[in-house]
């Protein structure tokens, strides 16, 4: 029942009845009021009574769940100024309520005071972070199959390209702008759509379903479409308005996982991110041998149709922010008392639209070439994407016209990528269950943001293995070497995306959404280039010297996350903008 309630679905049926159907717990006529807001009852016009005195408060030590403390939960003790009773407030659920742009100091002052709605206490059901496992999980199967329902789309046209060639009368090269477009439109998207699921009046749930259902219906007039300029744009404007389980899945996933448990979740939806694209050449391969490109679009459809069902029923709101305007505004009409407003609801007050246009596309452009540590990273990540794109060029040849496979067979060495991931996933949870909860834990939950980079380091090692390999070994040995090959690049990619992608948010706290949309546009902008250039790459230079030029840039970039761990915590000092360890270790002796 909470899950359709929270889903589009609910919200609608709740908006169309008035609340009548699926109402919250504080709709109902024997709710009982938190002492907290009962101050401000419209019948309230006496002194609080002993009944309603400020230890009540939700955050107060003896209001904690049994056998907790402060120190257990690092919460911060702050003052209410309504009386002198010390405020306890649990620092995991201040930093998570909406309160971009507000400082962490003010945002502890705020939790203080009775007129701001916030949780209920740390055991709070609505809080994200409260959810049984069972409902995150399913949270994360969802983000996991609409992420790979826009990430297939790329590589999908990918087994059609030379019969599309044929149909539109274009060139191969040309007929691989259906892949590269689609590319360049799931980068340029976020830009444009992740900021509104910063918007605690709009929240996460809405841009997934409204933009999922239009990269649903784009689907059918690109399997349709006679000519090759309304495809080509019908396939970047498939990009562009799929592109938000891409840019936001993540913080969808952070949004209701602890910090020690999200790298199991990324894991799974790095899984999902990095194994698609070489999934969905499997699947259509065979669909376009037999029945012709058009069926590729048409298995989208019926994928994304499918993904698009549960998630308007069941894809829970997960932003803290958007959940607690609409307590507050539930609050507002219960007591009367319209003071009482979420944090969100300020944040969003104190937001002009030229500070949200300069959040959203000029600092992510500005932090990329002014930060070394996300230029370094974007260009690393974009090369291994690039990378990845090029099989699609390169596999053809080597299955297909080296070993003289059929369509269909020829793409199934994709799966090798899979198997790599799914190894990679594996290794990546036990290391974070032996090394990173363990420093964890030492560290008081402060753990420094380099702590998660080692897996990066053994991703490094493992490219240049599987290019020199792939080079020396396709169409010159049995073909189970070039496709064992592939398990290592599969490896790589998880362990590199993840640990990279954990780390920039962790290393600039307060501009995360700035780092991560620089990271997603100029990935996805050499993944896009890529496939155009590695035509004339493999044909001029062929497969081994060609994989080999790869290779060399891969080993170049090795001591990228070798230096990171080691010169980062000095590289952010140096940055206005980055996480300083000497603050956080003032912040962590001032709790102590």
């Amino acid at each position: 029942m909470d899950t359709l309630r929270e889903s589009f679905a609910g919200q609608v049926i709740r908006a169309i009845t008035g609340s009548r159907l699926l109402p919250y717990p504080d709709e109902l006529p024997d709710y009982v009021l938190p002492n907290r807001y009962r101050f401000h009852e419209k019948t309230t016009q006496d002194a609080p009574s002993d009944s309603q005195r400020p230890s009540d408060h939700p955050f107060h030590e003896r209001n904690l769940a049994p056998g907790e403390n402060a120190e257990q939960h690092g919460r911060l003790s702050t003052t209410s100024d309504n009386s002198d009773t010390t405020l306890v407030v649990d620092e995991r659920l201040v930093t998570r309520q909406g309160g971009q742009g507000i400082p962490p100091d003010k945002i502890k002052e705020l939790m203080g005071k009775s007129e701001i709605v916030t949780w209920y206490g740390p055991e709070d059901p609505e809080n994200p972070l409260n959810w049984s496992l069972f409902k995150k999980c399913w949270l994360v199967a969802i983000i996991m199959l609409m992420t790979s329902s826009v990430y297939m789309g790329s590589s999908i046209w990918s087994p059609a390209v030379m019969e599309g060639a044929q149909y539109f009368g274009v060139g191969q090269v040309t007929s691989t702008l259906g892949l590269s477009l689609f590319v360049v439109g799931y980068g340029v998207g976020p830009l444009f759509l992740s900021p509104l699921t910063e918007i605690p009046a709009i929240g996460r749930t809405i841009p997934y379903i409204i933009t999922l259902a239009l990269y649903c219906i784009l689907q059918v007039p690109t399997a349709l479409v006679t000519n090759f300029a309304g495809f080509a744009v019908l396939r970047f404007l498939a990009g562009f308005w799929g592109s938000p389980p891409l840019a936001t899945g993540g913080a969808t996933i952070q949004d209701v996982f602890a910090a020690h448990t999200t790298p199991y979740a990324m894991g799974l939806w790095g899984l999902s991110a990095g194994a698609s694209p070489a999934l969905a050449p499997i699947i259509a391969g065979f669909a376009v041998e037999a029945k012709g490109w058009r069926w590729s679009f048409w298995e989208m459809l019926w994928l994304s149709g499918f993904t698009l069902s549960l998630a308007i029923f069941l894809l829970p709101e997960t932003s803290a922010g958007t959940i607690l305007l609409r307590r507050a505004k539930r609050l507002r009409k219960l007591t009367g008392n319209d003071q009482l407003k979420s944090i969100s609801e300020i944040s969003s007050e104190q937001m002009t639209g030229g500070e949200i246009v300069k959040m959203t596309l000029i600092r992510p452009f500005s932090m990329t070439f002014t930060e070394p540590i996300v230029l370094a990273i974007d260009l690393y990540i974009g090369l291994i994407y690039a990378i990845l794109y090029s099989y699609f060029e390169s596999y053809p040849i080597v299955y297909a016209e080296g070993y003289g496979w059929s369509l269909g067979v020829s793409n199934l060495p994709f799966a090798a990528l899979l198997v790599g991931a799914l190894l990679s996933y594996a290794g990546y949870c036990i290391w974070n269950k032996l090394y990173f909860e363990k420093v964890y834990t030492e560290t008081r939950h402060q753990a420094p943001p380099e702590a998660r980079l080692p897996m990066s380091m053994a991703a490094a090692i493992c490219f240049p293995v599987s290019l020199f390999w792939f080079a020396w070994s396709a169409n010159r040995t049995h073909w189970i070497a070039p496709v064992i090959s592939a398990v290592f690049f599969g490896m790589g990619t998880t362990w590199m995306f993840m640990p990279f992608l954990t780390y920039l948010p962790h290393a600039y706290p307060e501009y995360a959404a700035s780092v991560l949309a620089s990271n997603d546009f100029f990935r996805s902008m050499m993944g896009a280039g890529m496939p155009l250039a590695a035509h004339g790459l493999f044909v001029n230079l062929g497969i081994d010297w060609g994989n080999t030029l790869l290779a060399f840039l891969t080993v170049l970039f090795v001591p990228i996350p070798f230096v990171l761990y080691k010169a980062g915590p000095w590289l952010r000092k140096k940055s206005p903008r980055a996480l300083h360890d000497d603050e956080e270790k003032k912040g962590d002796d001032e709790q102590a």
